[in-house]
C-alpha cells in the first residue's frame, strides 16, 4: 500500500530539509499526483516509496518509470473489474 506522508515524516524519512522538498516539488523534479499530491493549497503529501525509488534512480530514469508505472497499476481506479458469474 502506498504511504504518502506530510512534510515532517518526509524530512525525518529522507532526511532532507522542508526547503528541499520544496524545491524538488516546484523545479518539476517529483512529479504533481505521483510523488507528491496537493491537498489543498496548504497541504501536501509526499509518496515516500516512490521518492526513495527516485533517489535511487535518478540517473537511470527508465529504471525509475517502472516503479511508477507499477505504481499507476496499483491504484484502484486501474484495477480491472472482476466479473461475476450467475449461478
Amino acid at each position: 500500500m502506498v504511504q504518502f506522508v506530510d512534510k515532517q515524516q518526509a524530512k525525518k524519512s529522507l532526511s532532507l530539509s522542508g526547503e528541499t522538498l520544496k524545491r524538488y516539488r516546484l523545479q518539476g523534479e517529483w512529479i504533481e499526483g505521483i510523488h507528491w499530491v496537493r491537498i489543498n493549497s496548504r497541504c501536501v503529501r509526499y509518496n515516500l516509496e516512490l521518492i526513495q525509488d527516485w533517489f535511487h534512480n535518478r540517473h537511470d530514469p527508465s529504471a525509475h518509470m517502472r516503479a511508477i508505472e507499477f505504481y499507476q497499476d496499483s491504484l484502484l481506479s486501474n484495477q480491472k473489474k472482476s466479473i461475476r458469474k450467475k449461478s
